[in-house]
């Protein structure tokens, strides 16, 4: 499976995350509000963003999210956790700087990355912050399932609770 695909739409373009790319990728994330929901609300710190990018450019499934229109980064996801054997894949790590928010860009994202997954796997897995809502009421509107609470460590973090989302190929 390609983790890493050029993908786009009329709204957005999804480029491969590369290490060059760790500023205006930190210029997105340096907003408080942008974390503070999430299981590490300092990630808008550079120190702790800096964990996060190193764990984006490991995953080699990082992308770097464009607002195709202006050119404009405005944030990232990735795909993680592939399981050749269980044929699944983890989708997550995304976050979208203020002025796009409510505006499609996520329901873009992750319409492209679920339908390129789905060439590849049956079964994608969203991790979301216990306390996250904005991202549990994100995952309604996909139309994943909420299938149970787990412990999850983040890149170089200690493990924080989330609720496990699942998206299975035959109900898309």
């Amino acid at each position: 499976m390609n983790l890493q695909p050029t993908l786009s739409d009329t709204l957005v373009l999804l480029k491969p995350l590369e290490a060059s790319n760790f500023e205006v990728l930190f210029a997105a994330a340096a907003d408080p509000i942008l974390s503070e929901q999430h299981p590490n609300p300092n990630r808008y710190k550079r120190e702790v963003f800096e964990n996060f990018f190193q764990g984006a450019i490991a995953s080699a499934g990082a992308f770097l999210i464009l607002d195709k229109a202006s050119g404009t980064t405005i944030g990232s996801s990735r795909y993680y956790g592939y399981n050749a054997d269980e044929k699944s894949i983890l989708i997550g790590y995304t976050f979208y700087a203020r002025p796009y928010w409510g505006k499609g860009y996520n329901a873009a994202v992750k319409k492209l990355m679920i339908e390129h997954a789905f060439n590849f796997v049956d079964t994608i897995i969203l991790h979301v912050g216990a306390e996250n809502y904005r991202s549990q009421s994100a995952m309604a509107k996909l139309g994943a399932i909420k299938t149970q609470e787990i412990e999850v460590a983040y890149y170089g973090e200690p493990k924080r609770v989330n609720f496990e989302y699942r998206l299975e190929k035959e109900v898309i």
